[in-house]
């Protein structure tokens, strides 16, 4: 992570972990996609080619992450997405945040 961190080319990392803080000081923008929880049980049954949250102790752990996790990593985010946006436009908004921030 810290030599990819380190390069001059832009680098975008998706994914949430524990320790996750440790590298905000090394990111020039920490991007949070959010939905309601409805909306995410939605998109997890629909799915087919992933079983995760089909089991109602999954999609509670959802609702669970939702309401306590989520508050959390939007204090340490420097922009916050509705991710209920079209996911060109999605692409586009990140596209131009790395332009942005790659420009400075």
């Amino acid at each position: 992570m810290a030599a990819l961190l380190a390069s001059d080319r832009p680098v975008v990392v998706s994914g949430t972990v524990e320790n996750q803080g440790r590298f905000y000081d090394r990111f020039e923008a920490v991007i949070l996609l959010s939905a309601p929880a409805d909306i995410l049980l939605e998109r997890v049954a629909a799915r087919t080619n992933n079983p995760y949250g089909q089991a109602e102790a999954e999609q509670s752990l959802i609702r669970h992450h939702v309401a306590d996790v989520e508050p959390l990593l939007r204090k340490g985010a420097s922009h916050e997405l509705d991710s209920r946006r079209p996911i060109s436009e999605l692409a586009d908004e990140v596209q131009r945040l790395i332009h942005s921030s790659h420009q400075t």
